[in-house]
């Protein structure tokens, strides 16, 4: 009977060990879509920076060299977890990861299920054309009036759409990839962007161009991404440590980095 017990107890203990919920003594887990270069990709060979991910390739990008100095920083190995944009808040009240790194701007509605830490990157808001279509000048809000427009699901780059006048605000799109095809078989005109996204995606797709805005006559949004960690936690010693991390990375080693990150990144055809 005792050595069925402590067969019992054992079992127990490995089962425990199989749940869901982040090993947060060994681990830094973080959530991350692994499709919105230059932030984040999925890579099929490792390279320098990249980290394994569950289902095959590895996760690389800008986001993940943060989220390597952090682990780092906490003497943790990095773990990065592959999750669909709407998945990822959910993810982490449910301990499932411990920190999204994920090009994601804080705003109300995120704040209410998460504790932001202070900017890791600030841009500037961008269109991205057919090449075709691109300016000789710097545009105004006004010179995408009746044109189709598409943003990502679920965030900003979307809401700020019907800041145009007039603008056929098409159905948002889940990922990346999937607005820069609409965009390259002409579903769409134009699609909103980040800066360093804009760049990327016009050096591995040679057909598009960055439309830049007139001071005062771009969009009106917040251009920084931020760490999200879990909702409560700001006066703890783990988002204090965090938060120490991103005041040591000085600004011309965030700019160095990104440039690093966006010139490794994946061409279309990859």
């Amino acid at each position: 009977m005792r050595r069925l017990l402590a067969v019992l107890l054992i079992l127990g203990f490995l089962l425990a060990g199989c749940g869901g919920n982040v090993d947060t003594d060994n681990q830094f887990v973080v959530g991350m879509e692994c499709d919105y270069a230059p932030f984040n990709w999925t890579a099929l060979e490792q390279g320098e920076h990249g980290i394994a991910i569950s289902g095959g390739g590895y996760a690389d990008g800008y986001d993940v060299m943060i989220a390597q100095k952090i682990a780092d920083s906490l003497g943790k190995e990095l773990v990065i977890k592959k999750i669909a944009w709407e998945g990822l808040q959910p993810a982490l009240e449910a301990n499932d990861i411990d920190a999204i790194i994920a090009g994601m701007t804080a705003n109300p509605d995120r704040e209410m299920n998460g504790d932001f830490t202070t900017p890791y990157y600030e841009s500037e808001m961008v269109m991205i054309v057919r090449k075709a279509d691109a300016l000789d000048r710097e545009a105004h809000l006004t010179d995408f009036s009746g044109k189709n427009v598409v943003g990502q699901i679920g965030t900003n780059y979307d809401d700020i759409i019907d800041q145009i006048p007039g603008v056929n605000h098409h159905t948002p799109l889940k990922t990346y990839p999937l607005m820069i095809y609409a965009l390259q078989t002409g579903e769409v005109d134009a699609i909103t962007a980040e800066l360093p996204v804009a760049i990327g995606a016009t050096q591995a797709n040679d057909d598009l161009a960055i439309v830049y805005f007139e001071d005062g006559y771009g969009f009106d949004i917040d251009t920084t991404v931020s760490i999200c960690l879990k909702e409560g936690t700001r006066d703890g010693d783990f988002f204090k440590a965090v938060q120490s991390v991103l005041d040591a990375i000085s600004e011309d080693d965030r700019v160095n980095m990104m440039l690093d990150a966006t010139n490794r990144q994946p061409s279309s055809e990859e």
